[in-house]
C-alpha cells in the first residue's frame, strides 16, 4: 500500500480537542509504539487562526491580529484527514515524542512553533493552512 501520510504534509484533524483544525504532520509512526500499538502520527497545528487584517489598522492592531496559536498531539490516522497541500516547514528539531514528558517542555515546544508559523503567516506563504475551514 502506497504511504502518503508522510512528514510535512498539511492534514485536518477530526475527533477531539482540535476537530476541525488544520495541522502538520512532524512525525509519523505506522508501527505504533509500546504505549500506543496502532499507526499514529505527531501534528503540530493551528489552534486560533490569524484575523482578517483591514489595510486601515494600525500597526499594533495588525500585529493582534495576525497571532497565531499553536498546538502539539498525538493523532490516530483514523482520525485525520490529508489534504494534497505540504508544508515545508522545519519542525523536528522542536517536536519530538519526548516533548509529552513534562508540561514545561510542551510549553516551549508550542510557543517555538507559534513563533515558526506566524514566520511564515507573514511571509504570505501557505495562504490556505492559516485559514479557517468554512463549510
Amino acid at each position: 500500500m502506497v504511504k502518503f501520510l508522510k512528514p510535512n504534509k498539511a492534514v485536518i484533524v477530526l475527533q477531539g480537542r482540535f476537530a476541525g483544525r488544520k495541522a502538520v504532520i512532524v512525525r509519523n509512526f505506522d508501527d505504533g509504539t509500546r504505549d500506543r500499538p496502532y499507526s499514529h502520527c505527531l501534528v503540530a497545528g493551528v489552534f486560533k487562526y490569524p484575523q482578517k487584517v483591514i489595510r486601515k489598522d494600525s500597526a499594533k492592531k495588525t500585529a493582534k491580529k495576525s497571532r497565531v496559536k499553536a498546538f502539539i498531539k498525538l493523532v490516530n490516522y483514523s482520525h485525520v484527514m490529508p489534504t494534497r497541500y505540504t508544508l515545508d516547514v522545519d519542525l523536528k528539531d522542536v517536536v519530538t515524542p519526548d516533548v509529552f514528558q513534562s508540561i514545561d517542555r510542551k510549553v516551549t515546544a508550542s510557543k517555538e512553533i507559534k513563533k515558526r508559523f506566524e514566520e511564515r503567516f507573514k511571509t504570505g506563504k501557505n495562504r490556505w493552512f492559516f485559514t479557517k475551514l468554512r463549510f
